[in-house]
């Protein structure tokens, strides 16, 4: 099965876009049914944007867990060079980016890193959480 919407067939990116919907909304529990039940763990939007990037850039944790336990890739970047770490930082989200970091998300990866977001936006304690302080 193919990682990227645009390559579906019509009915089953209706259901694609069911299921992005869910990782922007964080509906952790019917999020992991589906992708327990065979829909791809890293599969992407039109934009780029994987499952786990939506869940990130839009604060749900708990989703964002439950697809990383599940596979999901932490630096797999969209159409725009971006990473869900730097979406995490950009959003604010600190346990996310803890998260992401534990699973092996890479703090230089992507345009802007998460290291350059971290420094546009001021965010002293993840620079530091980066460095490994």
């Amino acid at each position: 099965m193919t990682d990227s919407i645009d390559e579906l067939d019509p009915e089953v990116q209706q259901l694609a876009t069911k299921v992005f919907d869910l990782a922007r909304h964080g509906d952790t529990d019917t999020l992991a049914a589906y992708v327990d039940a065979g829909v791809p763990v890293n599969l992407t939007d039109d934009r780029g944007d994987s499952l786990v990037m939506l869940a990130a850039y839009h604060g749900h944790l708990d989703a964002v867990i439950a697809l990383l336990d599940r596979g999901a890739d932490a630096n797999r970047v969209n159409g725009r060079g971006q990473t869900p770490l730097a979406g995490a930082v950009f959003k604010g989200e600190d346990e996310i980016v803890r998260t992401l970091l534990a699973h092996g998300a890479d703090p230089a990866a992507g345009t802007p890193s998460a290291v350059e977001a971290a420094r546009v936006f001021g965010r002293q304690g993840l620079l530091e959480l980066f460095r490994g302080e």
